[in-house]
C-alpha cells in the first residue's frame, strides 16, 4: 500500500503537548512505512487566540522531534508570507459560495448558553432551521442542515471500508462562524483537497469531525477527500490521566526542553504514557511499540 501525502496540521492557540507530539510521530512512521510526503499544514484561522510565538514553538517541535516536513512552511516568516491560511479566503469563499447554492445551509445565532439551555446534553439541535433566518444576518453562523444525511463512506487505516451516520455531536456542524471566517470544517476539507493529501492521521476524539467533513466534502464536490485513507490512533492520557490539552504545562514539549529534557529522555516518557511494555529511547523503539 502506497500513500502520496499526509499532513501535520496543527493550530497555533497554544503550545504543543506530548498528544501533539505522539500524534505527528505517529504520522511520521506512517509516512515512513507508505512511502508518503509530509505537508505541514497550520490551521491559523482563530485569529483571537493566534501568536507568533506558537508558530514558532511548532518549528521548534518539529526539529526536536526530528520530523523532516517536505512540503509547507520552513519558519514563521515563510508561514505568514505564504502558506497562511488568509492567502487561501478565496478558495475557502468559493466553497461557501457552492454550500449556499446547495441550500443546505442556515443561518443560526445561538450562544453556547443558549445551546445548553435548549438541550442539556449541550448538543445543537438544529433549532434555528425552522426560523429561516437570512444567511446575512448578522452575528450569525452558517451550518449545515444533516437531517437529511445520508451514510457516510470512508476508510479506515489501513483498508477498512466503513459507513456510518454524523453523530449527535457534529450534526448541523458550523461551516461558517459569527465573524464571518469560515470554521474548521470547511478549511480543513478545502486544504487536504487543495494540497492533494491521501492519508489523514488524527487521534480518535476526531473521529466524529471525520465524518462531518466527509459529509461536507461530498456536498461541495470536494472527492479527493473523500477518497482518502483516514487513521484515527488512540489517545494517551496526561499524567493525572486526563486527555491533554494546550493549557497542561507538566506536559508541553517547551516545558520539558526547558527542563532540559533531551529526545531519549522525552521518547521515555511518552512510552510510559503509552504504557509501553519496554523502555523507549528513540523513534525506532516507539514504532516497534506502535507495531509499525
Amino acid at each position: 500500500m502506497k500513500f502520496s501525502l499526509t499532513r501535520i496540521a496543527p493550530t497555533p492557540s497554544g503550545f504543543l503537548h506530548l498528544g501533539n507530539a505522539y500524534s505527528f510521530l505517529i504520522t511520521k512512521a506512517l509516512a515512513e512505512r507508505h512511502g508518503a510526503k509530509i505537508l505541514l499544514r497550520i490551521d491559523d484561522l482563530d485569529r483571537e487566540r493566534y501568536r507568533a510565538e506558537y508558530v514558532e514553538d511548532i518549528f521548534e517541535t518539529l526539529d526536536f522531534l526530528e520530523i523532516q516536513i517536505d512540503q509547507g512552511p520552513k519558519d514563521l516568516r515563510d508561514f505568514e508570507t505564504d502558506w497562511s491560511q488568509i492567502h487561501r479566503m478565496g478558495i475557502y469563499e468559493s466553497a461557501l459560495e457552492k454550500l449556499k447554492a446547495s441550500g443546505k445551509v442556515f443561518a443560526c445565532d445561538c450562544s453556547r448558553k443558549k445551546i445548553l439551555q435548549l438541550d442539556p446534553s449541550g448538543y445543537y439541535l438544529g433549532q434555528c432551521i425552522d426560523r429561516k433566518y437570512p444567511l446575512d444576518k448578522p452575528e450569525s453562523a452558517w451550518r449545515v442542515d444533516t437531517q437529511e444525511s445520508d451514510f457516510v463512506k470512508f476508510t479506515e487505516y489501513p483498508d477498512q471500508k466503513k459507513s456510518e451516520l454524523i453523530p449527535q455531536d457534529t450534526a448541523f456542524y458550523v461551516v461558517r462562524k459569527k465573524d464571518r471566517l469560515p470554521a474548521y470544517h470547511l478549511t480543513s476539507v478545502v486544504d487536504d483537497e487543495l494540497f492533494g493529501v491521501d492519508l489523514i492521521v488524527r487521534g480518535s476524539d476526531l473521529h466524529s469531525s471525520t465524518l462531518a467533513q466527509l459529509d461536507l466534502a461530498r456536498i461541495i464536490g470536494a472527492e479527493g477527500f473523500g477518497q482518502a485513507t483516514f487513521h484515527h490512533h488512540a489517545l494517551i492520557k496526561g499524567l493525572n490521566k486526563e486527555k491533554l490539552s494546550k493549557s497542561e504545562g507538566a506536559t508541553s514539549i517547551q516545558f520539558l526542553r526547558k527542563e532540559g529534557k533531551k529526545l531519549p529522555e522525552f521518547f521515555t516518557l511518552l512510552g510510559q504514557l503509552m504504557g509501553a511494555k519496554e523502555r523507549l529511547v528513540d523513534f525506532g523503539g516507539f514504532k516497534n511499540a506502535l507495531g509499525l
